[in-house]
């Protein structure tokens, strides 16, 4: 048997090292292509939930009505929830993706 002091324990030195930390890598928010809403409505829901310029919002919603999706914004996924939330409440298709 091995003494022990208790005031002192055997520690490894990883231990230390091995911090578990979660970080924020990021998100993404993905908008969807549907039938329904028309290019204003999307460009307008855009500039207004997502602060996107005029262009930003009209070349998003070419890319969503082309491709199906487009990434409209980036960053931590409690910023982009409230965002998320807002385009649902416009009944407009749109996820968060971590990245």
């Amino acid at each position: 048997m091995t003494d022990t002091n208790i005031e002192n324990p055997l520690v490894s030195p990883e231990a230390d090292e091995q911090t578990d930390v979660m970080e924020d890598n990021g998100s993404t928010l993905v908008l969807y292509n549907d039938d329904v809403h028309t290019f204003d409505y999307v460009i307008k829901a855009l500039m207004d939930i997502c602060r996107h310029t005029e262009e930003q919002a009209e070349q998003c919603a070419i890319l969503v009505h082309c491709h199906g999706k487009c990434n409209v914004k980036q960053g931590s996924y409690s910023d982009l929830l409230p965002m998320h939330t807002a385009l649902l409440n416009k009944q407009l298709t749109s996820e968060i993706i971590e990245n």
